[in-house]
């Protein structure tokens, strides 16, 4: 069968690599286009366009990089008509992909299936009528999703978590390098995210407050493709502060703590069982912490108190978000045995919640099969 895929990011990129290896074990005559990057195109077939010139975050970057946004989309409709594939997969990357998807269902009445679902759970809501009228069938990485989607009428199957394959995978693997032991240690990680402007807002109120912790060593855990200089610029006055890149699951294994900016990171350090706190910079403070609550859906910003429906790390978010009261967190995670526990003992619970490794393998058996017995809608 021929399976066109679009991934918008580096994480969709990943994604969609390890279910393109899981069809080609699967479907021997698997062919595949896509819209993704180099771990797609390590696994063969027709790269249309790379994430890097697709990757246009927030509203005033998407509108100064308009042309670019409209070439791509007309490049993606061209290059699936050409294709003639037997299924689109779109993985996450929904402002693109959901546009993408009503020209695929409406003008080539194609068979479109998602991986990675759209958080309509948390925000843009109306979003759901669309998926319901063009979607053939939604693979959801998160448990609530697959009841909240069911819930709305479509077709859904939990096929596990990403991370967790990660985390097992590097489990698995040789211990981590010497500088950083796999051991526990006195050591804080910094988490602070993997874009410049996130980064820029957010290390500097976390070494203020771990610099009231100096019997820990503190590391930050460096992006891919941001250089070292940039993260210098805010160390002159924490000459002991390293950063270390590339191994962010070996560093925050081995930290007695994490300071995680939100995102699927806080995940990640539930899974490799390190206790955390998580930060969450925005502008305008006290306002946007007040119209998050009318905006977003959700309690809470972190996957781990998304999944367990409650409290298991702080969130500190906005104006929340201060040397000081990350540092009065720190100190209890850090210090009183009782809490420590009680986060992990919730850990415990978050990973069998989520299930065994396998989430490549599980969608790329539910497609063929899908596939092999025809769709509907």
């Amino acid at each position: 069968m021929k399976y066109f895929l679009v991934a918008g990011e580096a994480s969709g990129d990943m994604h969609g690599a390890a279910l393109m290896s899981e069809l080609k074990q699967l479907d021997a005559a698997a062919e595949f286009c896509f819209l993704g990057g180099d771990a797609m195109q390590a696994v063969g077939g027709e790269l249309v366009r790379h994430y890097r010139d697709m990757a246009f975050m927030g509203f005033v970057n998407v509108v100064l990089n308009a042309g670019k946004v409209v070439r791509n989309f007309r490049l993606a409709k061209q290059a699936v008509r050409a294709f003639q594939p037997d299924v689109v997969i779109l993985i996450d990357y929904p402002g693109f992909n959901l546009k993408l998807s009503t020209f695929v269902v409406n003008e080539l009445k194609l068979p479109v299936y998602y991986y990675i679902a759209p958080k309509v759970w948390a925000w843009k809501a109306y979003r759901i009528r669309q998926l319901k009228r063009e979607m053939s069938g939604m693979l959801t990485i998160f448990p609530f999703e697959t009841a909240y989607f069911a819930g709305h009428g479509l077709k859904v199957q939990y096929v596990g978590n990403p991370s967790v394959d990660a985390i097992h995978a590097f489990l698995e693997k040789e211990p981590a390098p010497e500088e950083i032991s796999p051991q526990r240690s006195a050591r804080i990680a910094l988490l602070p995210g993997s874009r410049r402007q996130e980064i820029k807002a957010c290390l500097p109120v976390m070494l203020q407050a771990a610099e009231g912790f100096p019997e820990y060593e503190v590391i930050i855990s460096g992006a891919p493709g941001v250089e070292p200089e940039f993260y210098a610029s805010f160390l002159t006055n924490y000459p002991s502060v390293r950063v270390v890149t590339g191994q962010t699951y070996a560093l925050v294994r081995s930290a007695s703590a994490a300071i995680v900016n939100s995102g699927t990171a806080t995940l990640e350090t539930a899974l490799l069982d390190t206790p955390q706190l998580v930060v969450y910079h925005v502008y305008g403070g006290r306002l946007t912490y007040w119209l998050k609550d009318r905006i977003i859906k959700t309690r809470f910003i972190s996957l781990v108190n998304i999944l367990m429906n409650k409290e298991v790390v702080k969130e500190l978010v906005a104006h929340l978000m201060t040397a000081e009261n990350i540092a009065a967190e720190l100190e209890r995670i850090l210090n009183h045995q009782e809490k420590r526990q009680q986060m992990l003992d919730q850990y415990r619970q978050l990973q069998l919640q989520l299930g065994p490794p396998g989430t490549a393998v599980r969608a790329a058996t539910y497609l063929v099969d899908a596939l092999k017995n025809g769709p509907g809608r």
